[in-house]
């Protein structure tokens, strides 16, 4: 059996009206928003350097950067 390997993933965070929601990118987030709903277009958040010690704030917004560790999978399964 070949070792585990941990898998880290990007990801987006939204907080809007005390609500939370995540995407697996700034795109993702944008196709689902819209400007007026967020308050900022995808190509302005897009020359952003996001991430969970900088993040975006608006009157209408929060948005971060992070990551997701997942569960351990085999690399080659029997």
């Amino acid at each position: 059996m070949e070792a585990k390997k941990k898998q880290e993933r990007a990801i987006v965070h939204l907080e809007k009206d005390g609500k939370h929601y995540y995407y697996g990118n700034l795109k993702a987030l944008c196709d689902h928003w819209n400007k007026d709903a967020i308050g900022v277009s995808y190509s302005y958040l897009k020359n952003l350097n996001i991430s969970g010690e900088k993040p975006f704030k608006n009157d209408k917004c929060v948005i971060r950067r992070g990551t997701i560790i997942t569960s351990n999978r085999l690399e080659n399964r029997l």
